[in-house]
């Protein structure tokens, strides 16, 4: 698998994000996956509001919210069916805003993909919209997929067999989030401006179609579920 981060220039609020990658990505192979930083998918739809408060801050994050629940270091809130930090509210490199994301990521990076394969003259093309998150119980920051296209996100193994020939009972490998992990490892999170990354040779199973409900879990199967009910963020919006 080769990850290749692209350097670019700034990217101006409400500007043709589709231009921008191709002036930065002259020739997308067929088979690739592009990874596009959350922060350009903001500009791009303009979902940026100026920054007058941290009362006006907050009050965003709980409007933003399905779930909040204010902590030592920051708000930690359920959105789209994922557990993030501030409702993934950004204000850094934003020149004095705080950029929102969009209410439905995932048409985001459909009508992303549809522009690119059309651009590029190629059919089989993934796309990641990546944001960073923190995993529990461990410091620093992590990429995830906040939404993606072109391929199936999740790969399950069930029913298959380990080396010792002893049936998998529950693994399911996320791959979306996992090579939005790999990418946002070289595209940096200060001042590099490498907010695009093209990955080839991913082992995924492209689909002109994507469904977002496969990488959701059901929350009264997920493992994180007792804790989160046990401190009180649930999918009830808390004001």
């Amino acid at each position: 698998m080769i990850i290749t981060p692209i350097r670019t220039g700034i990217f101006k609020e409400k500007q043709d994000l589709l231009s921008f990658i191709k002036r930065h990505i002259p020739a997308l192979k067929n088979g690739a996956v592009l990874v596009v930083s959350s922060k350009l998918i903001c500009l791009w739809k303009g979902t940026g509001v100026a920054y007058q408060s941290k009362r006006q801050k907050e009050k965003l994050i709980r409007c933003e919210s399905d779930a909040a629940l204010k902590t030592k270091l920051a708000w930690l809130t359920l959105k789209a069916g994922m557990l993030m930090t501030n409702a993934g509210i950004d204000e850094s490199n934003a020149q004095g805003k705080l950029l929102l994301l969009p209410p439905d990521l995932y048409a985001c990076a459909a009508e992303l993909r549809a522009a690119l394969c059309r651009t590029y003259g190629i059919k089989k093309l993934g796309l990641i919209i990546t944001d960073s998150m923190i995993l529990p119980l461990r410091a620093g920051v992590i990429g995830a997929a906040v939404a993606y296209a072109g391929f199936a996100g999740v790969r399950d193994e069930r029913g298959k067999k380990d080396i010792f020939g002893k049936p998998l009972e529950t693994t399911l490998v996320n791959l979306a989030d996992a090579l939005a992990a790999a990418a946002s490892v070289t595209m940096g999170e200060r001042r590099e401006r490498r907010p695009l990354c093209v990955i080839e040779g991913a082992p995924v199973q492209f689909a002109a179609q994507t469904d977002p409900a496969e990488i959701h879990y059901p929350p009264e199967q997920d493992l994180y579920a007792p804790l989160l009910q046990a401190v009180g963020l649930t999918n009830r919006r808390r004001k």
